[in-house]
């Protein structure tokens, strides 16, 4: 199965791991994902933060 990756560093979506790890998230089942990277992680983010702020209570 292809694993897709998205480079921070470049903004490319790179199928298979081909720069450093610093540079890139992933692995992601589709292209497309790869390719919303930023959006996911950031959904992702906001998800967490909430939860920490409902265990805080």
């Amino acid at each position: 199965m292809t694993q897709w990756y998205y480079n921070r560093k470049t903004g490319e979506v790179e199928e298979g791991p081909q720069s450093l790890g610093s540079d890139r998230d992933g692995p992601f089942d589709s292209r497309e994902d790869a390719a919303r990277a930023p959006q996911i992680i950031a959904e992702r983010a906001r998800k967490w933060a909430a939860e920490d702020a409902l265990d805080d209570r």
